[in-house]
């Protein structure tokens, strides 16, 4: 028996179609359909856009220039159709109606009827005719239409002049037709010309905004190429910047400056984790070690020194956690609390923890000088400055907050003003800006046996720009001098 197809229970099957793919999901099939048919590159939009606008251009001109032209040629003849029509009313008037007119310029034929439907006169191309028209007027006044008049034998329209007029034997009506053959004519020639301009126009139009567009286009399949082939091993390579400076190059510009400042990050965040590896791998061998020879001594006498030495790692740790933590927080770029704080009594505040330092700190503090942001933060910012400093200070540290007066006069430009200055060995002037480099270190030894990781001032650089501050090293006449500057609250 041959197998049948087994639909499983409790799955609903998705319809395909026909080349195996399943229609897009949450559209009816008529809006897919029509999906299906839109340009899908901007190239195809633009020259399609341009046609449809053009197209419509050339449609209401054509119709308005041959309305215009039908109109004027109509005008022409029914003035000469009227100004016959008026000369034979008069003649009637008058009483000097011939028994046939004669030709005349401007009119194909004249008839003229009494009030009863008898033909008075007309022209030798009407002689023994009909009246044109059945219905007679019953009073006196000019009609202007157009009629399809087959008396002639002409297939072209004839534009009719009717004057009925008061004589002395009653009503009369005249009739002065016109050919319309030089207006046909015209709007054939005019409308067969459209016919063939027209397309050819557009053609030209389209092939001129494609071949304009995928030149104006060139430069962006440039650089959407060069993007797909940069990955993050290769993230050195640049995109074209075109020669034209105009949207494209600035374009290609802006992306090159945001490859620069992704290539920065991703140079920075693996050197970090190299720091962080690097940095975190001493005190974790150094634990696992003491922690060993714990477990390997079996005398009880030994086991607080070594404890001492895993507890002093592990808070090595701990702190270095602490910093990493936080230096996330802030490369997070998390929003920086808008509070108003009291500059001077935070620092007074982070001095007076100082007491039991190895170097005392002298501070001479500006009364209430107000800032704004983050009261943890700036704490943070604080107590790191007073680390550094202790850790190579000889004798005195000396904490300093000011508002400079602004000479300037301009008011948004005022800050509070924070110097931490010790008396060690001072820093180098080249190493002035490196020295905020995360896991810095001018001494590194010195800087172990002290505790610290490379963090503190880095830290406190970041904080001081996620506060719309800076943090420089500057000139001191001996030591270090490090300055913070912070805007000052606004008044009120």
């Amino acid at each position: 028996m041959a197998d049948r197809p087994v639909r499983r229970l409790g799955l609903p099957t998705r319809p395909t179609t026909r080349s195996g793919s399943r229609p897009e999901p949450g559209l009816p099939p008529r809006r897919r359909g029509l999906a299906r048919l839109r340009p899908l590159t901007v190239r195809a939009r633009a020259t399609l856009g341009a046609c449809a606008v053009v197209a419509i251009a050339l449609a209401v001109a054509s119709m308005s220039l041959v309305g215009l032209l039908d109109a004027n040629l109509l005008h022409n003849a029914e003035a000469d159709a009227d100004a016959q029509a008026a000369a034979v009313a008069q003649a009637a008037v008058a009483g000097k109606l011939d028994p046939l007119l004669p030709p005349t310029h401007g009119a194909d034929f004249i008839q003229v009827v009494a009030e009863n439907g008898r033909v008075l006169t007309s022209s030798q191309n009407l002689a023994g005719r009909a009246p044109i028209s059945p219905h007679q007027p019953t009073g006196p006044g000019t009609v202007r239409s157009t009629w399809d008049v087959g008396l002639l034998g002409d297939e072209h329209r004839q534009r009719v002049v009717q004057v009925t007029t008061e004589t002395g034997s009653g009503l009369i009506t005249v009739y002065a037709g016109t050919s319309l053959r030089d207006a046909d004519a015209a709007d054939d020639t005019t409308s067969a010309a459209l016919l063939v301009g027209v397309p050819l126009l557009l053609v030209t139009v389209a092939l001129v905004t494609w071949w304009v567009t995928g030149r104006a286009l060139r430069p962006v399949e440039a650089i959407r190429a060069e993007v797909a082939e940069i990955s993050d091993r290769d993230l050195h390579r640049r995109v074209p910047v075109p020669q034209t400076h105009d949207e494209i190059a600035r374009l290609a510009a802006t992306m090159n400056a945001t490859l620069d400042r992704l290539e920065s990050s991703v140079l920075r965040q693996r050197q970090f984790i190299a720091d962080a590896s690097h940095e975190l791998r001493s005190p974790i061998t150094v634990l696992r070690t003491q922690l060993e020879v714990a477990l390997a001594v079996r005398d009880p006498a030994a086991w607080p020194e070594l404890i001492s030495g895993a507890l002093e790692d592990t808070d090595r740790l701990q702190r270095l956690a602490v910093d990493l933590l936080l230096l996330a927080r802030i490369d997070a770029a998390e929003p920086v609390p808008d509070q108003p704080l009291n500059l001077t009594e935070l620092v007074r505040e982070a001095v007076g923890k100082r007491h039991g330092d190895r170097v005392p700190v002298s501070a001479e503090l500006a009364p209430d000088v107000r800032v704004t942001g983050s009261g943890l933060w700036l704490t943070r910012v604080v107590t790191n400055l007073l680390d550094n400093a202790q850790r190579f200070a000889e004798r005195s540290i000396a904490v300093r907050l000011t508002v400079p007066v602004d000479t300037g006069g301009d008011a948004g430009a005022e800050l509070a003003v924070l110097e931490v200055t010790d008396d060690g060995p001072g820093i180098p002037p080249a190493d002035r800006e490196r020295i905020f480099e995360r896991f810095t270190r001018l001494d590194d030894a010195r800087s172990r046996d002290h505790g610290g990781a490379g963090l503190g001032l880095a830290i406190a650089r970041d904080l001081a720009a996620h506060h719309r501050g800076t943090l420089t090293a500057e000139h001191a006449a001996r030591g270090a001098r490090l300055v913070l500057r912070l805007p000052l609250a606004p008044a009120g």
